[in-house]
């Protein structure tokens, strides 16, 4: 987790970068968990303490953000949005944190749907980051999980 927290440290951007980025990183969270139709507790409680603990973000600014992301979900911006954004401000190492938190995510509710894979598969793609490295990423998190 320190090292999560290290890469993605917050204190050293301005305020309307900080909220652009958690806005970012909890609307592309928000549109794996909901991949499979149902954003569960345990999805929510995932997407809202990786944001808190890993990319250090307030607390409070994390329950506006995510319970505003949430409610548009339906109205969420395309995977490409986020992704060409990501692509342009984070390194391959970063990418690949990501990948393996989304991987979580989807994950924590204890299923793993066609459409939740299929998504991760296309993000893995529009991230540039390969096959391989996708499913290393999909070890780690399972190792992750299983280890809580």
């Amino acid at each position: 987790m320190n090292i999560l927290k290290n890469f993605f440290d917050s204190k050293d951007r301005d305020e309307s970068d900080i909220n652009n980025n958690l806005e970012l990183l909890c609307g592309l969270m928000i549109e794996a968990a909901n991949t499979d139709g149902v954003i569960d507790q345990n999805e929510k409680e995932k997407i809202n303490s990786v944001l808190v603990n890993v990319f250090n973000e307030s607390p409070d600014d994390v329950i506006n953000i995510l319970n505003k992301a949430i409610e548009n979900r339906d109205n969420s911006k395309s995977l490409h949005f986020y992704t060409s954004k990501i692509n342009k401000e984070y390194s391959e190492e970063k990418k690949l944190l990501l990948l393996e938190i989304l991987w979580e995510i989807v994950l924590s509710d204890g299923k793993l749907h066609d459409y939740e894979s299929s998504l991760i598969r296309r993000l893995a793609g529009l991230l540039y980051i390969s096959d391989v490295n996708s499913g290393n990423a999909r070890k780690r998190a399972l190792n992750n999980i299983s280890s809580k």
